[in-house]
């Protein structure tokens, strides 16, 4: 049974297809990264796969259950999590409050988090267990989330992420806007995910695709362009022309 799978999976906006019947399977606990030259239609195909849009034709199946209908926060049930390209923070709140109001809210106690009631201490144990295991620093972990570095928040998102303990795990660009200085924890944090979890990573750094992908797809013009491991996609003459911007015999 796949993690995910898409088959026949279609946008269309008007007159123009965004994402055009792609088949696509993500295997249990992959490193699977998604890659294309900007417009090649990734951020359309991962809101269809989140059920942030409904496609136009095809479906979407979350561990050998068909979700085409299901909205996002119902997918987030079954096991789906996402980062975002643009932080999704509560930016008054801090890491630990943040992370134990996500694990509140996976055992339905998300109303009631705040109170001193029985239960409450684990989970901002497992909050900080959580926030530890990504290495987040202590210190920081008691600050609100605006006062964070971008790498710091960024680092949050995962956080916020796993604490729903999915099964998949969509990672949208997690280093996009983080400085030099700060990105090498978010590329230990994304290479010591859970090995249980299946990881589709969008990023446009190929650097960290390199370093996390057992697999990818390269996305053009909404279509799947070539799949396999990352040696034999790099050598594609295909990707090299559309996504690298070479000559095919470049």
């Amino acid at each position: 049974m796949s993690a995910l799978q898409t088959r026949g999976l279609t946008r269309r906006f008007g007159g123009f297809t965004a994402v055009d019947r792609v088949d696509f399977t993500l295997a249990p606990g992959a490193r699977h990264a998604l890659i294309g030259p900007n417009g090649a239609g990734k951020t359309t195909f991962v809101n269809l796969l989140a059920g942030a849009l409904a496609p136009s034709s095809g479906r979407v199946s979350l561990l050998g259950e068909d979700v085409t209908g299901l909205p996002q926060h119902l997918r987030a049930r079954r096991g789906l999590a996402r980062t975002y390209q643009v932080n999704q923070l509560f930016p008054d709140l801090t890491p630990l409050d943040s992370v134990t109001l996500a694990i509140a809210e996976r055992e339905g106690a998300g109303a009631t988090w705040w109170r001193p009631l029985r239960g409450m201490a684990r989970l901002r144990d497992e909050a900080a267990r959580l926030l530890a295991g990504l290495h987040f620093p202590e210190a920081d972990s008691a600050r609100p989330a605006s006062d964070l570095p971008y790498g710091r928040q960024r680092l949050l998102e995962i956080a916020l992420a796993l604490a729903c303990r999915p099964r998949v795990l969509l990672l949208d660009e997690p280093a996009a806007g983080v400085p030099p200085a700060e990105s090498r924890e978010v590329m230990d944090a994304v290479a010591a995910l859970p090995s249980d979890v299946a990881v589709l990573l969008i990023e446009h750094d190929m650097d960290l695709v390199f370093r996390f992908a057992e697999r990818i797809t390269v996305l053009a013009f909404g279509t799947v362009l070539a799949e396999g491991a990352p040696d034999a996609v790099a050598r594609d003459p295909r990707v090299r022309e559309a996504y690298l911007g070479e000559a095919a015999d470049g």
